[in-house]
Parts: structure tokens; C-alpha cells; sequence
């Protein structure tokens, strides 16, 4: 079995495997559905109490669709943190490194995997939410092939993201404290509650200078407002934030190997 097929039969068994936790997605499907209702009627009143067609070029329709694209985004998002806790805790890292293949690759694969089925199961939901609620997106041919490419690179930039935080594991055994900061840093500084464009220009390039908005809100405005130009500038941004993280991760991932060594591990 060669290298890629190896990676690609880890994607497919945690595939698989979220399949079978039918309860888990019920659950997850209900909170969406919640959340989105929630959304749409404080949008309603703010555009309402505005008195205006749009905010920043955005319709209400258009928020909806943004948030459904970024709701999901977000709840399909990695759990490889505690799953790098439990192994740093109980020692099973060690059979992890054993075995003839890259141990953030691993996680990656079997992440992607599972990642694809929530993400399939979310945005169903989602957009069948959105549609009850505010009809069909304008642009959808073109929003849905923009997104299409964008998002792989969103889900493994986040992935490194969750995985350098992950990896601090090696030093504090629990990371549960800093997966919960990171997570809220990316719903705020990503802009899943509203669109980047709508925040005060001051914070706009700032917020644009970190890597979080190229993981949620990059997608979802190209979903609602698909841009050629703009696609192309967020797949670069997205590529450049992967290498960066990439390689902070390789730096991390060797001091963390070394701990284990000096560990007797």
C-alpha cells in the first residue's frame, strides 16, 4: 500500500465510522436549526430598526445564506485536540509513532474524514433551513463552485490551526482551555456571527491580517457574493497560512518528539 492510499483509507474509516452515530447528527441538526431561526429574527429586527435593503452589500437573504455556510463551517470543525490529549496522556502517542506513517498526517486523514460527513450533513440541513426561511440564493451556480474550492483549504487550515494547539499537549497533558480560546477566536475573529465587511474598518485590517477569516468567513462571502478575483486572492491567502502553519507545526511536532525522548517514551 502505498503512502497516499494509506492516508485515504484512514479518511474513509472515520468516514464511515461518523456515519454511524445517527443520534449525534440528530442532535447537532436541531442545534443548527435553532440557531439559524435565532439569527434570522434578530437580523429581521436589526434591518428592521435600520430601515435599509442592505448592510455593506448584504441583504438579509444574504446573511442567512452567509451564516448557514458559516454555522456549518464551525460545526463540522475538527475535535483533534482532545483525541492528541488522550493520546499524550495514556501513553498510546508511542504506538502511534511506531506505526509507518506521520503521525499529524494521521490525524489529518482520519479528521478529513469525519469532517466530510459533518460538514455534507450540515449544510444539508442548513440549506434547507435557509431556503424555508429566505428562498433560494441568487448566484448559486456560481456561489456553490466557489465555495467548492475554497473550502478544502479552509478545513485543513483550521485543522492546523487545532492541531499546533493540540500538540501543547506534550507540556500540559490538557488543552481543553486553549481548544475552547482558539474556537472562540475563530467564531469572532472569523466572523461566523456576521461578515467581516461589516465590521469598522479599523478592525477590517486587522482582522484580515490573521488566518481566521480565511477559515470561515472568506468561504461563505464567496458563497453569497462569488468573485473570480477575490476567489483567487482568498486561495492564496489560504495557501500561504497553511505553509506558515505547516511549518510551525513541523517545529513544535520535533521539540515534542524530543520531550518524549527525554522521557524515556
Amino acid at each position: 500500500m502505498n503512502c497516499l492510499s494509506k492516508y485515504w483509507a484512514i479518511a474513509v474509516t472515520s468516514a464511515k465510522s461518523n456515519l454511524a452515530y445517527a443520534g449525534e447528527i440528530g442532535s447537532r441538526l436541531c442545534f443548527l436549526g435553532i440557531i439559524l431561526f435565532i439569527f434570522m429574527q434578530l437580523w429581521k429586527a436589526i434591518f428592521a430598526n435600520a430601515n435599509v435593503a442592505q448592510f455593506q452589500g448584504y441583504t438579509l437573504e444574504e446573511i442567512i445564506w452567509y451564516l448557514a455556510i458559516t454555522e456549518c463551517i464551525m460545526l463540522s470543525s475538527p475535535r483533534v485536540t482532545p483525541l492528541i490529549d488522550e493520546d499524550v496522556r495514556t501513553g498510546a502517542i508511542t504506538v502511534q509513532l511506531v506505526r509507518p506513517m506521520s503521525y499529524p498526517l494521521y490525524r489529518l486523514a482520519s479528521n478529513l474524514g469525519e469532517q466530510a460527513v459533518r460538514f455534507a450533513v450540515t449544510v444539508a440541513s442548513a440549506g434547507s433551513i435557509a431556503l424555508l426561511l429566505v428562498g433560494p440564493p441568487s448566484n448559486f451556480g456560481l456561489g456553490l463552485a466557489c465555495v467548492l474550492l475554497a473550502l478544502p483549504l479552509a478545513l485543513v487550515l483550521d485543522f492546523l490551526g487545532y492541531l499546533l494547539v493540540g500538540l501543547f499537549a506534550f507540556w500540559c497533558e490538557d488543552t481543553s482551555g486553549l481548544a475552547l480560546i482558539y474556537s472562540r477566536l475563530t467564531m469572532v475573529a472569523g466572523g461566523m456571527l456576521m461578515p467581516l465587511d461589516l465590521f469598522p474598518e479599523a478592525f477590517q485590517s486587522l482582522l484580515k491580517g490573521l488566518p481566521f477569516g480565511y477559515i470561515v468567513s472568506g468561504p461563505a462571502r464567496q458563497f453569497v457574493h462569488p468573485d473570480p478575483t477575490g476567489l483567487g486572492a482568498l486561495l492564496g491567502f489560504q495557501i500561504l497560512w497553511i505553509v506558515v502553519l505547516a511549518l510551525v507545526v513541523a517545529f513544535v511536532y520535533s521539540k515534542a518528539l524530543k520531550r518524549i525522548a527525554l522521557n524515556g517514551g
